[in-house]
């Protein structure tokens, strides 16, 4: 399969790239935790790459690619930060959550071979049967100048309840990296205490909460801040939120980040931002 060239990856965005050549296959066939991720991954400024399968099939994002010297987004297996990470690695496949200060790395730019020491963060990522099934790596703290978020001053506040933690994890960061400020609870009851210490522009729910729901939480956030937007994400089509006695937004779920990108652009230039 053909890497994109750095001039094509400008332009390229996850859902348009040739994945069929690839050994993850069609996109349309992934699951909904590697499509989240790659997203993420493809739209963040920070050098970050994706380890996918026991092989592994390994996706770097434009900055990385920049700092190793390799094209994105399809990378070979031994790529500078798996070499040397690789006992790491095995632990974050297991399940755990790793933070690595300091790791030197040989990177190979196009100025030549650099040794930086870097701050590593591994994340495993689960697929739908709660299996860690990837790992995602994001390079910190190098020395080198990191690429701006492209989100302007002005950003809104968004409050992410979503029970399945990769995938708040994963959104908050998109969030962020597009110049919001986004912060991540797992349930309504935690999320109103959110509300009840902080103003938020945006309250962005799943539908389906342990506990109480999101359209209840959505009712009683609202009388809390009401000025406050609501976008619902649901695994059940609109059949839960018809007759709701207050105006909302609702993604289907799986959603891409680009649909919730485009919701929020739309919100901030309803809010004048």
């Amino acid at each position: 399969m053909r890497q994109a060239s750095p001039a094509e990856l400008a332009t390229l965005t996850p859902a348009s790239y040739d994945w069929q050549a690839s050994a993850l296959g069609a996109r349309a066939g992934w699951p909904h935790s590697l499509k989240l991720s790659v997203d993420f991954l493809m739209n963040t400024p920070l050098p970050m790459l994706l380890a996918w399968g026991a092989t592994p099939v390994v996706i770097i994002n434009e900055a990385y690619a920049a700092l190793a010297g390799q094209a994105a987004p399809l990378a070979t297996g031994n790529t500078p930060l798996l070499a040397a990470c690789a006992d790491a690695m095995a632990r974050a496949r297991r399940g755990e959550t790793i933070r690595l200060a300091g790791q030197v790395i040989s990177f190979t730019s196009a100025p030549g071979s650099q040794q930086l020491a870097c701050d590593i963060h591994l994340t495993p990522v689960h697929d739908e049967q709660d299996q860690v099934a990837g790992v995602l790596a994001a390079v910190a703290g190098c020395g080198v100048p990191e690429a701006a978020a492209p989100g302007a001053p002005g950003g809104l506040r968004v409050l992410v309840v979503e029970d399945n933690l990769d995938s708040q994890y994963l959104v908050c960061e998109m969030l962020k990296a597009f110049g919001h400020h986004a912060d991540g609870v797992g349930d309504a009851e935690a999320a109103l205490g959110m509300l009840g210490a902080a103003g938020y522009d945006v309250l962005f729910s799943d539908v389906s909460l342990p506990g109480m729901s999101g359209v209840e939480l959505a009712r009683q956030g609202l009388v809390m801040q009401p000025s406050m937007q609501v976008i619902f994400a649901s695994g059940y089509g609109d059949s839960l939120l018809r007759h709701l006695p207050f105006p909302f937004m609702s993604l289907q779920k799986p959603y891409e980040m680009e649909q919730l990108q485009g919701t929020l652009d739309a919100l901030a230039r309803q809010l004048g931002r």
